[in-house]
């Protein structure tokens, strides 16, 4: 197994007051093995389309097909969606280097742009400098009535007229959303089809931030060469022991929820934060956020996710969460690092008055910061739950995700929440189209 969690110092046993009680803990995991059954079921009966996507590699060779298409003499691919339909395609296109801190310009052609916001002055400057000619543009939207994702493909569309390429559209345009049904509208089709744009089907069965392991998330990760295949295997390591029938306490997923809700329930730690130390890491906790948040945050229930990136918050964030309130759960992801990177020269060290850094490595420095914030936190009374990588690849990254879906659904079996819908965040769709028609 490429990763190895620990909760040991987030027990009441290892920091004090605020960790989780043993009959807690104990309590919650046996409330979780309901769950476990549950996801074995739709399993079974394939009710949940998520869980049988790490199995699956029948539609890989299409999605590399398509990306290989898009790619081809492309010199700028332009992701548009929000949410779900963008957050975990830049979570897996940052393992390949895709907007990471300094050297995400470097990469070599296509250059990703994934246009998750909508802001007027970014977009405008956005279609102004692209080479249309050879600019690929993918518009996401499961349900095809995002509004945000229909005025950009709109924009986008008029700025590909104005410069003469209409003919080009069907060969620069892609569209993901769900398939057609009787009765209901979707706009991004009916838009895409006057254009006569190819369209790929959103799987209607998977939610946009659990639609990673999907064309959604492995279209992006195609795109840049990784090796989606590895992806979905990552994932089905995760998923193993909840079909193998293991307890809950062998499943890291439900310990993880267990841990989570255990102590929201009988602590208040009302905030979860998740940090992570490596750069290519850093989309995935904010994937974690939208998937934590919006699928666990309903009827007064949930707790509230924080990302952070180490070392860097440890110069923002560390002071207030060790001092602060003492209302959080952390958990702190580490890779192997250690040896990597550039390394110290040993009179430049002594000039700098750090003759101790001589022939160490940038990546021993932050790993032995990943650790002694993780060390700590937990010395003054914060639960930790670490999370270590052995090495960050595809397999690690499908592995990581899938955990975190699946502790998402835990902890929303042990709510008694519905983890996979949002009416608070479809009212303020209806709203905001109101405000915009008036």
């Amino acid at each position: 197994m490429n990763i190895v969690q620990s909760i040991e110092n987030a027990r009441e046993e290892k920091v004090g007051s605020h960790g989780i009680g043993a009959n807690v803990l104990k309590t919650a995991l046996t409330r979780a093995e309901s769950a476990l059954e549950w996801i074995r079921a739709r399993h079974a009966d394939r009710m949940l389309p998520l869980l049988r996507l790490p199995e699956t590699h029948a539609d890989l060779e299409a999605i590399r097909d398509t990306a290989r298409q898009l790619a081809d003499r492309a010199t700028d691919i332009v992701i548009l969606g929000t949410g779900g339909s963008s957050l975990g395609g830049q979570t897996l296109a940052q393992l390949a280097g895709f907007g990471v801190p300094g050297v995400g310009a470097f990469r070599p052609p296509p250059q990703l742009h994934f246009i998750d916001n909508l802001d007027p002055d970014s977009f405008e400057t956005l279609l102004a400098r692209l080479p249309h000619a050879t600019t690929r543009f993918v518009a996401i939207s499961k349900s095809g009535g995002t509004a945000e994702t229909l005025m950009q493909t709109i924009a986008a569309l008029s700025a590909l007229r104005e410069a003469g390429l209409q003919t080009r559209i069907p060969d620069i345009f892609l569209g993901i959303s769900e398939p057609s049904r009787s009765g209901k509208t979707n706009g991004l089709r009916d838009l895409l089809g006057k254009f006569r744009v190819p369209m790929l089907d959103h799987d209607t069965g998977v939610g946009g931030r659990y639609s990673a392991l999907t064309n959604v998330g492995l279209l992006p990760a195609a795109m840049l060469g990784l090796d989606i295949a590895a992806v979905r295997d990552g994932a089905a390591i995760a998923l193993a022991p909840i079909l193998a029938k293991k307890p809950a306490t062998q499943v890291p997923a439900a310990v993880g929820a267990a841990l989570s809700i255990g102590l929201c329930e009988s602590k208040w730690k009302a905030i979860t934060v998740l940090m992570a130390y490596c750069d290519r890491l850093q989309r995935f906790t904010h994937w974690y956020v939208q998937l934590w948040a919006e699928s666990l945050g309903k009827h007064s229930k949930g707790t509230t996710p924080v990302a952070a990136l180490g070392p860097v918050d440890q110069h923002s964030q560390l002071q207030l969460f060790i001092s602060g309130p003492r209302d959080k759960l952390f958990t702190v992801i580490t890779t192997d690092g250690a040896g990597s990177g550039p390394s110290m020269d040993g009179d430049l060290a002594k000039l700098a008055g750090e003759p101790g850094f001589a022939g160490k490595s940038i990546g021993d420095l932050v790993a032995a910061e990943g650790r002694a914030t993780a060390e700590t936190l937990a010395k003054n009374g914060c639960p930790v739950r670490t999370i270590h990588i052995s090495r960050l690849d595809e397999a690690a990254l499908g592995e990581l995700m899938m955990h975190f879906m699946l502790e998402t659904i835990i902890a929303a079996h042990l709510l008694g929440v519905d983890p996979f819908d949002q009416p608070a965040v479809e009212e303020g769709k209806v709203l905001a189209k109101k405000y915009l028609m008036s």
